[in-house]
């Protein structure tokens, strides 16, 4: 194998488009889902999708808004992913919201079946904070809320309808 040959091989674009296959193929022969599969691909979609930045190690998020970010420019970002699965009758919720630590925004990207992204949703701290339901709850003290709740009150950031539409 060539120098070029084995850079290819694992670049991370490749990289991730095999864990996206990988995981897809072992839901489909087990029933069961790759622990933390959604959220390293989610993180990689929403920083690519969004133009965002990876962030140097920080607690509390994983991306920080760049130029070419929009409205998230020099944003402080906390990355959550969820897979939607066709056939599941599931309310679903979006991973625990690090209400104490420093960010700016929240991103969640939602995955098909394939792992693949089809929206990616942005709110920022006030708005999030000003809606979340019962803040007295153990819930919501936690940072727990169903996806449909998000998108609610989210904007949506992208969607792969968009890029059918350019095409």
């Amino acid at each position: 194998m060539t120098q070029a040959q084995t850079e290819n091989a694992y670049s991370v674009d490749v990289l991730m488009q095999q864990a996206r296959q990988l995981a897809a193929n072992y839901r489909r022969a087990t029933g069961k889902t790759l622990a933390g599969v959604s959220g390293e691909l989610s993180t990689y979609d929403a920083i690519r999708l969004l133009h965002l930045a990876p962030a140097p190690n920080q607690i509390g998020y994983e991306a920080i808004g760049t130029e070419d970010s929009g409205d998230l420019c020099n944003d402080k970002i906390q990355i959550k992913g969820r897979t939607i699965f066709s056939d599941s009758k599931t309310t679903y919720r979006i991973g625990q919201l690090k209400m104490e630590q420093d960010w700016d925004s929240v991103v969640l990207v939602l995955l098909n079946d394939d792992y693949e992204p089809f929206e990616v949703y942005e709110i920022d701290r006030e708005t999030l904070s000003e809606n979340v339901i019962d803040k007295q709850s153990k819930k919501a003290k936690k940072g727990a809320m169903t996806v449909a709740r998000f998108k609610k009150i989210a904007t949506l950031a992208w969607s792969n309808e968009w890029e059918s539409e350019e095409s």
